[in-house]
């Protein structure tokens, strides 16, 4: 083993404090450990002399001190160097530098340290504006995510400590507020999570002795003793009541620690009780195998100390409603000051610890998510066990964490945490914030850049959304191999707008089917609600969507009507089924009788198409318009002459195309003008793409006077820019 006195840094001012620190701690480290510690504080020391923080305190101190921190919490010494290195790591070169000079684990955990800042940033702001829990609660669980390897944290805990260490003496009191409010709405809950108790103390202690010291003495008075007295005071106990469990038989493990300030202050404002109602300002925990020795040792604490009348609770005959399970009992110890006393089995407290009864969200008073809480548990686990594993390799892949990786957290333009699946799009933040927003999404700006709406995002990315004024989504979204998607609740909430918009136009088919079938029977002054009812249909629009749909055809409806006092429709009125393909009439071939006639599909001619037939084996004359470009590739030898003929009823497929503004209820119009005019709409597909739609209708019409009308109509309807006859 190498002492640091026996090493020499670069000789500067600077360089003999960071020889100093290394002095103080040589012993701890082997040879090895020494040497990278060195070559660190001789990069460090020239980069940081003469700095200062914005708290004014200079930065070499700042950095040896938060180090020092992490070597009394018995952290690795990768993760030591990283800490020295984070106050450099704060740009993309001295990231690159520290990667070349010392390797790339320690790099990133230095990198992921600066990272931080903004995070911390983030904290100092909302806790200046009073935020609400969730969105305090948002920023630690962003911290945890954010860092990889949990050390990151760790180091960020201790550097905080060491800012709260030196403004607790400063003067500019707007500094001291917002570093003591940090404290306490941040980073003392993440230091209570991963069970690093003396760091959430002494933040605790720091935050209270600044934001309010007048508490902060009185309690200190009330305790009248020092903090090392009050440790002495729990070790004697502890002593004393180890022989006696010995002495009797019972296997136990003893700890204890004196309650500091903040936490006495905390439950004298929580219970609204004084100083001297509390009896747990001493406590001792006992742990042991099984439940009998639980009461075994309860017996020989009553024995040896007067219990305190009305302060024990069995925990265990009676557990709390989130299954904790504990002896608490309180006693008057010995120099005749109070005592609690809690006794459990192993099992007991490692329930209380990692489990649903969780000690740190029972201080915290948060609702409970069981699967964070599992991960907490499991981060604290790793915590925990740094001082059992002495392979760093083995070590390193301990604490790397991968157990937020199936959420990220981003910000909005505000600073609001939002939390979304892992790899989640704009468009998921965008209907995570409002549906609404989702709905008129068009583009979004990453970190201030612009960014393709299927862009990943990563955790501590600040998304900005382009929204247009009106509109919908596109049909693109719900394509899984384009990635626009990762959250499913977004993904509903574009089906459910797609299928309201579905909704919409057969409900308009289905009212133009039913007023045909009301008209055929001559009922047209029929109460339709009353009709719906038959069909068991709370909601009129319901009952019409079906019919549009062809969930409810016309004998259905004819024997609904018959039911309501229509009578029978004679033989040679019975309605015509229309099929989704008009079929021709009116055509005339000449020099040809009573041939089948069939229209076109490229083409769909109608009256007055100037059209031309083509004789088809086994399908008849095909109808086309004669301006058709596919007659020029037919064979001249079977095109014959055909015109049109005289039949009233006949109706003719015609497409139709509409280009507007997107927009919601647009489909609805244009279809409400189609059902007035009577027109039958068999198809319809529609796109949506960068704030504009475009729609391709099939109707059937029985000329063109009659279209030419609809597409007048149709092109009355705000936002439409074009409707034609394809």
């Amino acid at each position: 083993m190498v002492h640091a006195t026996h090493l020499k840094l670069v000789t500067q001012p600077g360089g003999d404090r960071a020889a100093g620190w290394l002095a103080a701690f040589g012993a701890d480290f082997t040879e090895s450990d020494t040497l990278l510690l060195k070559r660190a504080l001789e990069w460090l020391a020239p980069r940081l002399e003469g700095r200062a923080l914005k708290s004014g305190e200079p930065a070499l101190a700042h950095t040896l001190g938060a180090a020092s921190i992490l070597r009394e919490l018995k952290l690795d010494t990768e993760c030591l160097a990283a800490s020295l290195l984070a106050q450099v790591a704060d740009a993309r070169e001295a990231v690159l530098a520290v990667r070349n000079a010392f390797g790339a684990r320690i790099a990133e955990l230095a990198e992921g340290v600066a990272r931080m800042a903004m995070i911390e940033s983030l904290g100092s702001r909302a806790s200046r504006a009073g935020e609400e829990a969730a969105q305090l609660e948002g920023l630690r669980k962003m911290l945890l995510a954010m860092a990889q390897d949990v050390r990151v944290v760790l180091v960020k805990l201790a550097d905080h400590t060491q800012t709260m260490r030196f403004v607790v003496k400063c003067d500019d009191v707007q500094l001291r507020h917002d570093m003591a409010r940090l404290a306490l709405d941040i980073f003392a809950p993440l230091a209570n999570r991963l069970g690093v108790w003396q760091l959430k103390w002494e933040l605790e202690d720091l935050a209270l002795r600044i934001l309010e010291p007048e508490t902060y003495k009185r309690i200190a008075r009330l305790l009248d003793e020092k903090r090392s007295d009050r440790e002495r005071y729990i070790d004697e106990v502890i002593a004393r009541l180890r022989e006696e469990l010995e002495r009797s038989g019972v296997r136990a493990e003893i700890s204890g620690r004196p309650k500091h300030i903040y936490s006495i202050y905390h439950k004298m404002r929580r219970k609204g009780v004084d100083f001297d109602a509390l009896h747990d300002v001493r406590a001792v925990r006992v742990l042991v195998n099984d439940v009998k020795d639980c009461y075994t040792a309860l017996g020989i604490v009553h024995s040896r100390w007067t219990p305190l009348p009305k302060e024990f609770d069995d925990y265990i005959a009676k557990p709390k409603r989130n299954d904790y399970r504990s002896l608490h009992t309180a006693v008057i110890g010995p120099e005749g000051k109070p005592l609690e006393i809690q006794i459990r089995t192993h099992e007991m407290h490692q329930h209380s610890e990692l489990g649903v009864a969780a000690h740190w969200r029972y201080k915290e008073g948060s609702h409970r998510d069981s699967s964070y809480d599992e991960r907490i548990a499991w981060l604290r686990q790793i915590v925990e066990w740094k001082d059992e594993v002495a392979d760093t390799g083995e070590l390193t892949a301990q604490f790397r964490s991968e157990l937020f990786a199936d959420t990220i957290y981003v910000l909005t333009p505000q600073g609001r945490v939002i939390d979304l699946p892992k790899d989640a799009t704009p468009i998921d933040f965008a209907y995570h914030v409002h549906t609404d927003l989702g709905h008129r999404c068009r583009g979004a700006k990453v970190d201030g850049a612009m960014a393709p709406l299927n862009t990943p995002l990563k955790n501590g990315q600040q998304v900005e959304i382009t929204a247009a004024k009106q509109g919908g989504p596109s049909r693109d979204w719900l394509n899984p191999a384009l990635g626009y998607l990762k959250s499913a609740a977004a993904r509903a909430k574009v089906r459910q707008w797609f299928n309201r918009q579905n909704h919409e136009a057969a409900v308009a088919h289905g009212r133009d089917i039913v007023d045909k079938e009301l008209q055929r029977h001559r009922l047209t002054g029929i109460n339709l609600d009353k009709l719906a009812q038959q069909f068991e249909f709370g909601k009129l629009d319901d009952f019409l969507a079906e019919v549009g749909r062809g969930e409810i055809g016309p004998r259905q409806l004819q024997t609904a009507l018959r039911a309501d006092g229509a009578p029978p429709v004679p033989v040679d009125e019975q309605p015509i089924v229309r099929k989704s393909r008009a079929q021709p009439g009116g055509v005339l071939v000449l020099g040809v009788d009573k041939l089948l006639t069939v229209p076109a599909k490229c083409c769909k001619p109608a009256p007055p198409d100037p059209i031309i037939g083509f004789v088809s084996r086994g399908r008849g004359v095909t109808i086309h318009r004669k301006s058709c470009r596919n007659v020029a590739r037919l064979a001249a030898e079977r095109l014959v002459a055909a015109d049109w003929g005289t039949s009233a009823d006949a109706t003719f497929a015609v497409d139709i195309v509409v280009e507007a503004g997107d927009r919601t209820g647009l489909l609805r119009d244009i279809t409400e003008i189609l059902s007035r005019e009577r027109i039958n709409v068999t198809a319809t597909n529609t796109a949506s793409r960068d704030a504009s739609a475009r729609m391709l209708l099939t109707v059937e019409i029985n000329n063109l006077e009659q279209l030419n009308r609809v597409l007048a109509l149709i092109r009355d309807v705000p936002g439409v820019a074009h409707a034609a006859r394809r």
